[in-house]
């Protein structure tokens, strides 16, 4: 029988089958399932099948007040009851509008793979593996109905193969058992499988699947031993908000229909409904739902104990279901919910087939049996997904205590058990344990977390490429062109390949073929879109997805004039007690910028910045503003503008400090001028002396620049003699076309991040949320000089710093090195003396030394602290894909370690 053929068979039996498959726990549709009027202008099939639940009113009385209101029921719901309740919150409700699992945990498939592409992702995933394989049933004595059968990733071609090379080295570090099979070992494990077109598999045996229903309801037995509350049947119409008498939105109580519980925290693990339950608040939740599917077929012989598959490149999964198989994926063109009904407790849709089938034949491909086998049952159901396919976490910045966990991409269940923990800590702690910063909704700037047109494109271009190849400089086609800069259309011309970052399109290359522009997002020629033919810029990204060095690697290394139009500026006016540590000592003065870090209450990094103290001008512009008091102007990243923004108004408003904090990103540039000659280059731009002893490094001054006034900066990302002249939005493309035409004789460049990644890295400059987290602190990243602990002066996570120096560093960021010429992109295994130590965090090429450098943090196995005689003492190497590359370890950059450069000594 031809694929073709097997594919109208099985949707010829599906549609005549609707029965689900009983479920201990959950509830199953009859053929006489009620049909709900079909809502809005939803592709595909428009009828859904809903049982209606006759139990009316909450189960137990509401009380008056609590600490925290969990509201969903789901996962994620019951992981953050759970986990709150044994962090000792014991005064915690959770809410949930129908019963447990009642929205979309019910019918998820369940799967647990523990290697991702992401440091943080495995620890998340190796919580929620530790809490539903081990520490449920111990503390509860039930079985939650996990099985361990393993997970197989499936690799058809030889860049598939490199990146479970990659991840298998990353579990080395976690401890996570795993192996790179050939064709005929998979063969071996997997008798029933198609190899013939493979290059190789991962498997890792300590994979497997969980029960919905017995995870969630073991977690509430947990948690409600502990003193939690959970209450069923029991909507919320309501989040009551007060406005304290600095002005800020506060969580005051969770209103239902049955009563109001007062509280000033409430954590809305609402799933599909997470967006109008965060509209109730104020809140913007940026997530899509979507209709997703798998089906589960009759008894196949020889299938039983056999592994979970992914089939990546086929975007397929099969999960062992007993003697059959579930099959799912991710289609291109899945169907959007675009009117979320509140009534659908363990409701499905039917099946849109003309969607779906377009995974049968991938999955007929790997598992040859299935060409002849009916499919006893299909679950076609909501699910949330995200602009970046990433959960959203964290507390909102609209609204002080109300806290999101939700937007999880049909990856509820097993990243439930780490981001329940994580965020029970943010609640309690004011931050998670963990860098979240990834999964923090802060991670987006607001102007995008209500902009439909961004949230859609961006949401079906995540899930259409959610089996693609992560590679480390991929950018996203969708939601482009939503914010340009003055020097857009100049850089344009100029051959600039952009990348996007808070919808800015910023400068990532330059190539010399021509403009490249992004295009508006064509949904990959779905529902009825014209797919772009000859797509420049995206032939400019394919080239650069890969492993090895890009084809344009050479060109990144030649220019030292640098365009940055899009990072954020904030000046930040205090009117009392300053709270900047770095800047508020005496001998500060007015043109004093300085690099510092911005820290939480556990001495970790929520920020690196510039500082600079500014003095108060009548002008009144963003440039130079008028204000009473110290006035500092902070020059953050663009990529981490929202979560700067967002930290530094949550301190102040908790200390109550009479400050005001204005963004002025939108109303400024910045170009930067970087190399040994942009000295002479500027000194014909600007009207100042540029001497050292007229403009010493770590000085700025309002200047005019080809006629404009600019705030003038002498410091520099990339350790070389440089200046950052930030610029009123109307005055850039006069003041770049100067800079260029000054430097023409020079042969001067424009260049982007990809240069500015380079050249940081082989001196040895810091990139916030890669060498230095939430949870690094300075001491561990070697940034001692920003804290100035030998001052008196109190600033946040002190106490905690001045502990950490007293005890020693148990982690220390390293600089390695190795002499063959080979790529080196993060998640790399630190190996010393035969033993993990870490894993790279960050790594580049660096052109002057003609070699990969890479830093990451390295621990002594025996949980002693990592002293100069332990780094010294020891023999590196770097694993990258399964192979160990000899490497050198330096305790200062291998470039330049004095620091002269930006000083303007060159020797």
């Amino acid at each position: 029988m031809s694929s073709t053929a097997s594919t109208l068979r099985i949707a010829t039996f599906c549609r005549s089958s609707r029965h689900l498959l009983p479920k201990s726990g959950l509830r199953y549709f009859s053929s006489a399932a009620q049909s709900l009027t079909p809502e809005g202008n939803d592709p595909g099939s428009k009828t859904l099948k809903q049982e209606r639940s006759g139990t009316k009113g909450p189960t137990k009385p509401l009380p008056k007040c609590a600490e925290v209101v969990v509201i969903g029921g789901g996962s994620m719901g019951c992981q953050t009851l759970y986990h709150l309740a044994k962090m000792g919150i014991t005064n915690v409700v959770l809410l949930e509008r129908d019963q447990l699992t009642a929205g979309t945990t019910w019918h998820t498939a369940g799967l647990l793979w523990q290697l991702r592409p992401s440091d943080i992702e495995v620890e998340l995933l190796s919580h929620t593996h530790r809490v539903v394989s081990k520490d449920l049933e111990q503390e509860t004595g039930l079985h939650t109905g996990w099985i361990e059968n393993g997970g197989l990733f499936i690799a058809s071609n030889k860049q598939r193969l490199d990146e479970y090379k990659r991840l298998m080295s990353l579990g080395k570090a976690y401890g996570i058992e795993s192996h790179v099979l050939s064709p005929s070992e998979t063969k071996d494990l997997y008798p029933l499988m198609n190899v013939s077109d493979l290059y190789g598999t991962l498997y890792v045996p300590t994979d497997g699947t969980m029960d919905p229903a017995g995870t969630c309801s073991t977690l509430a037995r947990a948690a409600t031993t502990r003193g939690a509350t959970v209450i069923e049947n029991c909507p919320v119409t309501g989040i009551q908000v007060k406005v304290d008498d600095f002005g800020v939105r506060r969580v005051a109580g969770v209103e239902t229909d049955y009563g109001t519980i007062q509280t000033a925290c409430a954590i809305n693990c609402a799933g599909v409904w997470a967006r109008k339950l965060g509209a109730m608040a104020g809140v913007n939740v940026p997530l899509i739902v979507m209709r997703h599917a798998y089906v589960v077929t009759e008894r196949i012989e020889g299938i039983q104990n056999m592994p979970n598959v992914r089939d990546h490149d086929a975007s397929v999964y099969l999960r062992l279901q007993g003697d059959a198989l579930s099959v799912g994926g991710y289609e291109p063109n899945p169907n959007f919910w675009e009117e979320v009904q509140d009534k659908f407790a363990f409701s499905l849709f039917d099946l849109d087939w003309d969607v779906f089938t377009q995974l049968i034949e991938g999955a007929i491909n790997r598992i040859p049996v299935l060409e002849t086998t009916g499919v006893k049952s299909t679950v076609c159901g909501p699910e949330s997904f995200t602009a970046d396919h990433k959960p959203l976490m964290g507390e909102a910045p609209e609204l002080r205590g109300f806290y999101l966990g939700c937007g999880f991409n049909s990856a509820g269940m097993m990243l439930g058990g780490g981001c329940g923990k994580e965020l029970a800590h943010w609640v309690i702690h004011g931050r998670p344990e963990m860098d979240m910063y990834g999964y923090d909704i802060r991670r987006f700037h607001h102007s995008m977390t209500n902009d439909n047109r961004w949230i859609r494109e961006r949401s079906h271009e995540s899930y259409a490429k959610n089996y693609s190849v992560v590679f480390p400089h991929d950018e996203p086609l969708a939601g482009r062109n939503m914010r340009h800069d003055p020097l857009y259309q100049e850089l344009l011309q100029q051959g600039c390949v952009f990348q996007e970052r808070h919808g800015w399109e910023r400068p990532g290359w330059f190539n010399p073929t021509g403009p490249a522009p992004p295009l508006d997002y064509d949904y990959y020629g779905m529902y009825d879109n014209k797919r772009h033919e000859d797509y420049r810029y995206n032939q400019l990204l394919r080239e650069d997805y890969t492993f090895d060095f890009p084809s344009h690697h050479d060109q990144v290394g030649t220019c030292f004039l640098f365009t940055n139009t899009h990072s954020q500026r904030h000046s930040l006016f205090l009117q009392q007690q300053k709270c900047v540590p770095a800047v508020s000592s005496a001998g500060v003065f007015p043109g004093k910028t300085v690099y510092t870090c911005m820290l939480n209450s556990r001495g970790g990094a929520e920020s690196d910045l510039t500082v600079s103290r500014i003095e108060s001008s009548p002008q009144g512009s963003s440039l130079t503003p008028t204000f009473e008091g110290d006035g500092y102007y902070l020059a953050v990243g663009g990529g981490v503008a929202q979560h700067n923004l967002s930290h530094i108004t949550s301190v102040l408003q908790d200390r109550r400090l009479n400050c005001r904090l204005l963004d002025c990103s939108a109303e400024m540039g910045m170009i930067s001028v970087q190399g040994p000659l942009s000295r002479t280059v500027l000194q014909d731009v600007l009207d100042v002396d540029l001497s050292n002893k007229a403009f010493p490094f770590s000085t700025h001054q309002v200047v005019k620049a080809a006629g404009h006034w600019v705030r003038a900066m002498r410091l520099s990302f990339v350790g070389e003699m440089g200046w950052e002249l930030h610029v009123p939005r109307d005055a850039c493309v006069p003041v770049h076309r100067a800079v260029m035409q000054s430097g023409a004789k020079f042969g001067i460049a424009n260049a982007g991040y990809r240069a500015i990644d380079s050249l940081s890295i082989e001196k040895g400059y810091r990139h916030w949320h890669a060498d230095l987290r939430s949870d690094d602190t300075p001491l561990e990243a070697g940034l001692a000089f920003t804290c100035k602990l030998k001052s008196k002066i109190p600033f946040l996570g002190r106490e905690a710093l001045e502990v950490q120096k007293a005890q020693g560093l148990f982690k220390r960021l390293m600089c390695f090195t190795i002499d063959q010429k080979v790529p080196l992109f993060g998640l790399e295994v630190i190996w010393r003396n035969g033993k993990v130590v870490g894993l790279v965090r960050r790594a580049d090429f660096a052109f002057t030394l003609n070699k990969s450098v890479a830093y990451g943090y390295i621990r002594d196995p025996e949980g002693a602290v990592v002293t100069t005689d332990f780094v010294k003492q020891g023999e590196y190497s770097l694993e990258r894909m399964g192979v160990s590359y000899p490497a050198k370890v330096h305790l200062k950059s291998p470039f330049d370690p004095s620091n002269k450069r930006v000083k303007g000594i060159y020797d």
